[in-house]
């Protein structure tokens, strides 16, 4: 691995890789991170990565790594670039390869004392409804055409089959839809491993997590979100499953194979993308539009798995349970925005990787009835820690494109968790403190133990502290599902 790049300070929370650090640089690369994080960051190759990000065509004013970085493919996981349209690339290891990654989260009537009684059935039935783990299949099969309608129809497509109700759409990112979807754009080797994982969990650090409202900071956002301290709530953190992760297979592939007649001359090969105004990257952008809706189309059958083993466990109807989605927010996407660049407003295609959206009050694509408090940021830890619900700040569109972090961050590779941490040990921790764990296998558990994971208060506190975010509720688990 190369050597770490040296780092800058600018302020308490603000990293400046200079551009003379690696040849190449074409802008600087910025990290949001304090003394107790960087620790762990100071040698890691995902800051080589980040300053390799700024060596890209197009790349706009910072490439961009969030309080929650570490190493991953081409781009370090928690990496932010923008990109001129026309002068631009577009690369999927920044977007990743379990596209629309996201984390949902929905509210219910129920408080803790209620729910405690039959916590164990509850996360056994969830357990039952949401299928998971590597290769896990039975939620909702389809027939290809089918995937073609959830390629292009998203989370709306599965409300009109009955796995959901409209007022959910409202308060998911997008609605729930990429419109520049194309079904045709995705191979059939990627449909086929979609036919059978609509409405499943998957493995590695996807969940599904009863939760309880534990704290809240700011008293007018918070109430109207749904929440208040002492309520039961649920998480749920899945994406596009094995498709998505063909679809970049594929598409990394062919700009692997077309790079010399594309021109592009690259410091890591893992950074393979093509010019935005290709029409092979356009193809790609219309795949990875589609791969994102059947993530949005997945976590609505996900929806619905947990509305109905509310509903067995209580007995009673799960409206009547309110399970209202508070909001759906996505990571590992690229998106054309608006944003402010050499004192004008230019559209640019922005790369999140690892990293979530964090629009402030006011912007349109925040949900109506959250308008006037900034966009819901969902920021989960590990199964033995606390989890955030934030809200985007107007510091976040000047300082990172209007993008935070997207969760607590690896802090030891799945591989080396294991090694680590034994599953006994783990469980026996996790129910001393009230917290019931089931999971397909023990790896399971024990590669997403909690000592596997950056502390979630430095994580939040830098967000806050760097202007990205500010604090809504902090949520706490009660019973998780792990694949």
């Amino acid at each position: 691995m190369p050597n770490a790049p040296a780092l800058v300070q600018r302020d308490e929370f603000t990293f400046d890789i200079p551009p003379e650090e690696v040849p190449g640089m074409r802008v600087p690369g910025r990290l949001f991170s304090n003394a107790a994080l960087l620790a762990g960051v100071t040698g890691d190759p995902s800051l080589a990565q980040l300053a390799n990000v700024a060596t890209l065509p197009g790349v706009q004013v910072h490439a961009l790594a969030m309080p929650d970085i570490h190493f991953g493919y081409g781009f370090p996981v928690g990496g932010v670039a923008a990109f001129d349209l026309a002068e631009g690339v577009v690369s999927p290891g920044g977007i990743g390869y379990d596209i629309n990654c996201g984390v949902r989260l929905l509210r219910s009537s129920l408080r803790v004392e209620e729910v405690r009684p039959r916590l164990a059935a509850l996360v056994e039935r969830l357990f039952r409804e949401v299928p998971s783990g590597v290769g896990s299949r039975g939620g909702h099969p389809l027939t290809p055409a089918r995937v073609d309608e959830a390629l292009a129809g998203g989370a709306r497509w599965a409300v009109a089959e009955g796995l959901g109700r409209a007022s959910d759409l409202e308060f998911q990112e997008e609605e729930g839809r990429l419109a520049p979807a194309d079904p045709a754009a995705v191979s059939e080797s990627a449909k086929k491993r979609g036919l059978k994982q609509l409405g499943t969990l998957g493995s590695g650090n996807h969940f599904l997590e009863v939760q309880a409202v534990d704290e809240v900071f700011d008293p007018e956002f918070a109430p109207a979100l749904g929440l208040a301290p002492g309520q039961v709530v649920v998480m749920l953190h899945t994406g596009s499953r094995g498709l998505g992760h063909q679809v970049a297979t594929d598409y990394i592939q062919e700009m692997d194979r077309a790079l010399a007649s594309d021109g592009v001359t690259l410091v890591d090969r893992q950074l393979s993308c093509a010019p935005i105004p290709s029409e092979r990257a356009q193809r790609y952008l219309a795949a990875m539009a589609a791969a994102a809706n059947f993530a949005w189309a997945n976590r609505q059958a996900i929806t619905d798995g947990v509305r109905r083993a509310f509903a067995t466990v209580f007995a009673r109807p799960w409206e009547e349970l309110d399970l209202s989605v508070v909001y759906d927010i996505s990571h590992n996407m690229a998106k054309v925005e608006t944003h402010a660049v050499d004192g004008g407003q230019r559209p640019l295609l922005v790369h999140r990787k690892g990293a979530t959206r964090a629009f402030p009050a006011g912007r349109e694509e925040v949900p109506a009835p959250y308008r006037r408090f900034g966009q819901p940021v969902l920021i989960p830890g590990d199964m033995g820690t606390a989890s955030y619900v934030l809200a985007g700040l107007p510091t976040s569109m000047e300082r990172a494109f209007g993008s935070s972090c997207h969760g607590a961050g690896r802090r030891l590779s799945r591989h080396a968790a294991n090694r680590e941490f034994r599953y006994d040990e783990v469980t026996r921790s996790l129910a001393g403190r009230g917290i019931v764990v089931r999971s397909t296998s023990r790896e399971g558990v024990t590669e997403e133990a909690p000592g596997a994971y950056k502390n979630i208060e430095d994580v939040v506190r830098v967000a806050e502290g760097a202007g990205l975010t500010r604090r809504v509720a902090r949520l706490v688990p009660l019973g998780v599902v792990k694949g």
